[in-house]
């Protein structure tokens, strides 16, 4: 068979932020989960396997209809998340117009959790649930036995009226049994990021699942128990990436340094190689200390993402976020001391938050100095105990489930809308971003940094949008 995974365009996107420097690299990231299922298929079948990044490849709409006929696929799989749901069913009309016989697949956080409204979209002919390495390779195996499939977990569809879906299966304990993901299918050289100092970029994962209890979490599919891939494992894929010319990584781990022994012992084999890779990381302002940060400064680590989400600690209790503000300064003093990059990010509009509230969140965010900055209005996302909490006290009803069985364009996620209204939400966002970025002070800190031209060029773009959203 011939496959086909599309990573969609991100036209109809559902999103609550403006645009800002963060932002302007979320297009450009290589389709990991697309990539680790496509490695998987290599390793254990023998189908014909290709990736078709949009974006990145800068397909449109109008050009997928040619692209579907040259490659003529048996099967398209499409990832899929709530907030390119829309663009991920225009792939999917796209692929049925051309061949009303092509095998429609979706995976990804969305059809983990409304399995039974995506399934019902009259083109989707399967769902792959969870982690999906080992439930697509066996449904590829099965596809033409309706009996087999009936026994399968991690797999859904339609038959004969009647919704077969039979849970998730177990996740998967030994990380290091996958096959990396399969760059080679990739436009390697198309993969960009503002933040980063060197092209191109790619993403990676070096644990999956979270531990941590936050109020607002939107990754049900990867579970809470932190599953972490080894040291040698980890730096193995990244030579690899060196090795195709990739400069830098983008490490998409929720929550990096858990295991400090482990952050440890990447960065000294990092170093005993001697990788020719800069990468940044996420992580906590609890969980770094002063040996571990100039450790991952020996290791070329460029920057390090730090969730802070608000300076009221009332609003942290709120959110479950398990910090102090004593912590954050004491994380973003010792990482600049080390000469790491940070960056911060901030949430609007949370339960119990008043405008005052909001207004010293961006005062403190200011204060942080922090290299980067990503604001986000607190919108209840699926599945979170946020949106649950939600449900629960009348603020909104099922709007998301609501959505998932009749997606369309003109839809709104809600916000938190407690004290401040959307409106007035919405104008506290985009004075938090202009704050931050149009100070004098802080354009001059970052042109000294500048590299090089396109560098320069590329930030005042993104600083450009900034300024004059909305203006």
């Amino acid at each position: 068979m011939r496959i086909l995974l599309i990573n969609p365009r991100i036209d109809n996107m559902i999103t609550t932020n403006i645009p800002c420097f963060v932002d302007e690299q979320r297009g450009y990231n290589p389709p990991l989960g697309l990539m680790y299922v496509a490695a998987y298929t290599e390793q254990y079948t023998d189908h014909e396997i290709e990736i078709l990044d949009m974006l990145a490849e800068e397909v449109t709409y109008a050009q997928l209809e040619s692209e579907l006929r040259k490659r003529k696929p048996d099967i398209v799989g499409i990832t899929t998340t709530t907030f390119t749901l829309i663009d991920t069913m225009i792939v999917a009309k796209i692929a049925k117009a051309v061949n009303k016989n092509i095998k429609i697949i979706l995976g990804g956080p969305h059809v983990y959790i409304y399995p039974e409204e995506t399934i019902r979209l009259p083109e989707v002919d399967f769902l792959v649930l969870g982690e999906g390495e080992l439930p697509f390779v066996e449904l590829l195996q099965n596809i033409d036995s309706y009996e087999s499939l009936k026994s399968m977990k991690g797999i859904v569809f339609e038959h004969e009226g009647e919704i077969i879906n039979n849970g998730t299966r177990k996740f998967i304990e030994e990380l290091d049994s996958l096959p990396f993901p399969a760059r080679h299918l990739t436009k390697v050289n198309k993969y960009s990021s503002l933040l980063a100092k060197r092209t191109p970029i790619t993403t990676m994962l070096t644990s999956r699942g979270c531990p941590y209890k936050c109020l607002f979490c939107y990754r049900p599919h990867l579970g809470k128990k932190f599953r972490a891939r080894s040291a040698v494992n980890v730096v193995n894929e990244m030579e690899e990436c060196a090795n195709m010319g990739i400069k830098e990584i983008l490490v998409y781990d929720d929550t990096f340094t858990i295991d400090r022994q482990r952050v440890m012992d990447i960065c000294s084999l990092i170093l005993k190689r001697n990788l020719d890779i800069t990468w940044d990381i996420r992580t906590r302002v609890n969980i770094v200390d002063m040996e571990m940060l100039k450790t991952l400064k020996k290791a070329r680590c460029e920057r390090i993402h730090y969730g802070i989400e608000s300076a009221n600690p009332d609003i942290l209790k709120v959110l479950r976020k398990g910090i102090t503000i004593p912590q954050v300064e004491l994380a973003f003093k010792m990482t600049k001391e080390v000469g790491i990059s940070t960056l911060a990010y901030f949430m609007l509009g949370s339960p119990t938050e008043s405008k005052e509230q909001i207004m010293n969140t961006i005062a403190y965010a200011k204060k942080l100095k922090p290299d980067y900055c990503h604001f986000a209005i607190t919108t209840p996302y699926p599945a979170t105990p946020l949106y649950e909490m939600g449900i629960r006290m009348g603020m909104f009803g099922d709007y998301w489930r609501e959505f998932a069985a009749n997606p369309r364009k003109d839809f709104e996620p809600q916000y938190w809308e407690e004290g401040l209204s959307r409106n007035e939400l919405t104008q506290l966002l985009n004075y938090a971003y202009k704050s931050f970025y149009a100070r004098p002070a802080y354009v001059l800190r970052q042109i000294v940094k500048v590299r090089s031209l396109s560098e320069f060029a590329g930030k005042v773009k993104a600083g450009l949008k900034v300024i004059w959203k909305d203006s």
